[in-house]
């Protein structure tokens, strides 16, 4: 008799760390990606870049722009290109809302992680969030620094 099968976990490909820093994030989602073999084989690899993407709802369809998914090494000619725009799926409500959040009040559609699910499908988290000015930065650094120093601290003393 087999015991319980073992669960998979969420297995994070890559991830945007410095958009959190340059960006207030008010409310995420998470979207589908349609990608080429290669590319789903690439991301297997852990070989990813979403530093410098954002993401874009153009005639009602979404799109994650510059995101650098390096060719497959092992593919031959038919390999893909490796920062073409891809395909967001989401549910038509979100993207409506989103849709109108980046119109109305300004907001930028920020990739956050890109990541398999349980099910080993290609998810990316998007944030909806605005851009920090240069002293909205240096506040949120003076309040980590201050969190951090005050974890030691209280470490330190026990």
């Amino acid at each position: 008799m087999a015991g319980p099968a073992p669960s998979k976990k969420i297995k994070v490909v890559a991830e945007n760390r410095k958009a959190r820093f340059n960006y207030e994030i008010t409310d995420t989602f998470e979207a589908g990606i349609m990608l080429l073999g290669t590319e789903v084989k690439s991301l297997r690899d852990g070989k990813a870049n979403i530093a410098e993407s954002y993401a874009s709802v153009d005639d009602g369809v979404p799109w994650l722009i510059n995101a650098d998914i390096p060719v497959y090494s092992h593919a031959n000619r038919f390999n893909h290109e490796p920062r073409r725009p891809r395909k967001l799926l989401m549910h038509k409500k979100e993207i409506a809302q989103l849709a109108a959040n980046v119109q109305q009040k300004g907001m930028t559609l920020v990739p956050l992680s890109l990541y398999f699910n349980e099910q080993g499908r290609a998810k990316v988290e998007l944030g909806l969030g605005k851009g920090r000015k240069s002293y909205d930065k240096r506040e949120v650094q003076k309040e980590r620094d201050w969190q951090r120093q005050k974890q030691r601290l209280l470490r330190h003393d026990a």
